[in-house]
């Protein structure tokens, strides 16, 4: 009855809060998480116009393979050895670039997906509510009158070859999530996924994506000790299902000392997977495109042409997003070449 009364509590809670409030109270949540873990909010989609809420999480229940996945076997490609790389500095990670450096490892990892049968035309989210169609990418499935791509229209080839991927929602991309919540069955969706299915299986065995935009951090700063292996986690769940992991790192600093983003790209270059330096993307935009309470992106338009909507953190985020899935796209599909 207990448990009851508390997940009865934690619903209101994000139905107040979702994406729609501040951050919780550290206080407040302390007397929840004494007897449960963690809960995500329970909003999946969101209003533009609204705030996006970050809820502490901490689940730790290890993540269950997709029943339907494909065995690997002797016909799949074997992967080139990982080169050793030295750890970063600590400030290492803000010279990398915006767009993200496509390695030949990344077209194994499609190869291989492609023999376990991953659709060459999907790709899928991983996230919390900033993942979710309302705030991103979910434009770019519903034609040309929703966007304005200006200068870059190179960018309509990669638009139409992942039509039907912009605008869902995916399933291992939810309100309060963090880099645990999504190897947490309790959290999978019950009319989508399979018995003690976590989050990021149930997703890759119903989508079948060649890529995954990766945006997780800001929900993990109450929890830094569990961070970097679960980040390691996804990163090896998705090589193994083929899927190629594109990581993010995020605008803001709440851990304080920037370690999040660190992680991030440390594990970006040992596993040699693409990057997305987010935070030098809003380094010249008004409060480097947060709002005021530092946590939450602004939101304008995904009007590339306009000027002013471009001070906002949404429209570059979205931009950015889409150059690095074109530039992932164009290596795997032959028209590049990978990079070093």
């Amino acid at each position: 009855m207990r448990g009851k009364l508390i997940l009865i509590a934690l619903f209101a809670v994000g139905l107040l809060t979702g994406c729609n409030g501040a951050v919780l109270a550290e206080q407040g949540m302390a007397e929840i998480t004494s007897t449960v873990t963690a809960v995500p909010t329970l909003l999946t989609e969101i209003s533009p116009t609204a705030s996006i809420a970050i809820s502490p999480t901490s689940l730790t229940t290890e993540a269950v393979p997709a029943e339907n996945s494909t065995p690997q076997g002797d016909l799949l490609p074997t992967p080139s050895p990982l080169i050793p790389t030295p750890t970063l500095a600590p400030d290492d990670w803000k010279s990398f670039p915006v767009i993200p450096i496509v390695s030949e490892r990344v077209k194994e990892i499609y190869r291989q997906g492609i023999l376990l049968g991953n659709n060459p035309q999907a790709f899928s989210k991983v996230g919390d509510c900033g993942s979710t169609p309302a705030w991103f990418l979910g434009d770019f499935d519903r034609g040309p009158k929703y966007y304005r791509l200006g200068e870059h229209t190179e960018l309509e080839g990669v638009i139409q070859e992942f039509q039907g991927s912009f605008d869902r929602t995916s399933l291992a991309a939810k309100s309060g999530f963090n880099a645990s919540s999504i190897f947490t069955p309790l959290w999978a969706d019950p009319q989508s996924c399979q018995a003690n299915e976590t989050p990021l299986a149930c997703e890759y065995r119903t989508n079948r994506p060649v890529i995954a935009l990766v945006m997780l951090g800001s929900n993990d700063v109450w929890h830094l000790d569990t961070f970097e292996p679960r980040m390691r986690e996804l990163i090896e769940y998705s090589i193994e299902n083929g899927v190629i992991p594109v990581l993010s790192t995020k605008a803001d600093n709440l851990e304080k000392d920037e370690s999040i983003n660190q992680t991030i790209t440390q594990l970006a270059v040992e596993y040699q997977v693409p990057l997305i330096n987010y935070w030098q993307a809003v380094q010249g935009l008004p409060d480097q495109g947060l709002q005021e309470d530092a946590v939450h992106i602004t939101w304008a338009p995904n009007r590339f042409d306009d000027p002013q909507a471009m001070k906002a953190g949404w429209p570059v985020r979205n931009l950015v997003s889409l150059q690095a899935l074109d530039a992932v796209w164009r290596v795997i599909s032959d028209q590049t070449s990978p990079q070093p």
